[in-house]
């Protein structure tokens, strides 16, 4: 009887455990062109071998001085991937940066990076935060150093590039593979241009009207920026930041700074290459009355941009169209 029992038992186990429905294997699908964007400037074919490489390294905080910062400390992905409420960034020993972390996402449609567009390749753009003396302090021979006696760092090097060899090209090229693969295109914004189903509210309407009319000469559709370095009037700030300027040392560069997107901007507060700015209104009550006038001013902003109280709001509302609650969710790209 007891035997009997026990057989039922194990019996009724199997069938429950067979019955449950297992979670769906993550799918990697590589690159895909969004629609309605430009065509992407990184061609390179993404590999899941370098991108899930790149991930790891893009967590890995061996790639600071002390093994304490990683890129994911800067670029959080539930902040759009950028250090949410820090005007600066903290790096390594606490020591604060001059910047606001930019976020990282679309980046496969950049030429150059950076606020002030220092670095022309995307593949050469760790080397930047990874050297800093006020980020993660390191150099790269460390890092590889480190990399090699770090399981499973070899095998995985094996599966991406086919051996086990580990130098500067190969490390660099699994994390732009992981950052080229940071593509925000799933707003309520891009559902109605695609005509998915959503539709703009009317006062969100009202507000893309204004955008369109105001702001879009800078900040293009779908990218939401033309890639152009501009001085938007905000002034020298604390740190006497001259922006574009000891990249080209060109005397216009002065206090220029690269347009950024304006996709997810409920997740990437403060604005501005200095964080000065914690609320949309803010950046907007800037535009509209509080643009210094400087020998470098873009042209478009002289006089500043006039917006009523009411036109302030509308174009707020257009702008939440444009957070991507799938892209700070998504678990390709989680640590």
């Amino acid at each position: 009887m007891i035997i009997r029992k026990t057989k039922r038992i194990l019996l009724l186990t199997l069938l429950y455990a067979c019955s449950k429905k297992e979670p769906a294997p993550e799918t990697f699908t590589g690159f895909k062109q969004p629609v309605g964007f430009p065509s992407a400037v990184y061609t390179e074919p993404i590999t899941k071998e370098k991108f899930e490489l790149g991930r790891r390294l893009f967590y890995e905080p061996r790639l600071s001085r002390d093994n304490t910062i990683s890129c994911g400390s800067c670029h959080i992905q539930s902040a759009a991937f950028t250090h949410h409420g820090h005007d600066v960034s903290h790096g390594i020993d606490d020591r604060l940066g001059t910047r606001n972390s930019p976020p990282i996402m679309n980046l496969a449609w950049n030429r150059t990076f950076m606020w002030d567009g220092g670095v022309f390749d995307i593949d050469l753009q760790p080397i930047a935060p990874i050297t800093n003396p006020v980020e993660m302090d390191e150099t790269i021979e460390n890092v590889l150093k480190k990399l090699r006696n770090t399981p499973p760092y070899p095998a995985l090097f094996k599966k991406a590039y086919g051996s086990e060899e580990m130098n500067t090209a190969r490390m660099m090229k699994a994390l732009s593979q992981f950052m080229a693969m940071l593509v925000s295109d799933q707003s309520k914004y891009d559902s109605v241009m695609r005509k998915q189903g959503p539709v703009f509210t009317a006062e969100e309407q009202a507000g893309y009207r204004l955008f369109q009319q105001k702001c879009s000469q800078c900040h293009q559709e779908p990218l939401f920026t033309d890639q152009s370095f501009r001085n938007n009037g905000i002034g020298a700030g604390p740190n006497n930041d001259e922006g574009r300027y000891p990249v080209t040392l060109h005397p216009a560069d002065k206090y220029r700074f690269r347009v950024p997107g304006l996709r997810n901007l409920a997740y990437t507060a403060p604005y501005m290459h200095d964080g000065r700015f914690y609320s949309l209104k803010a950046v907007l009550d800037h535009y509209a009355g509080g643009i210094q006038d400087m020998p470098t001013l873009d042209p478009l902003l002289k006089g500043g941009i006039a917006l009523t109280e009411e036109e302030k709001q509308q174009i707020i509302l257009f702008l939440n169209t444009l957070n991507d609650k799938n892209f700070v969710k998504d678990k390709r790209f989680s640590e």
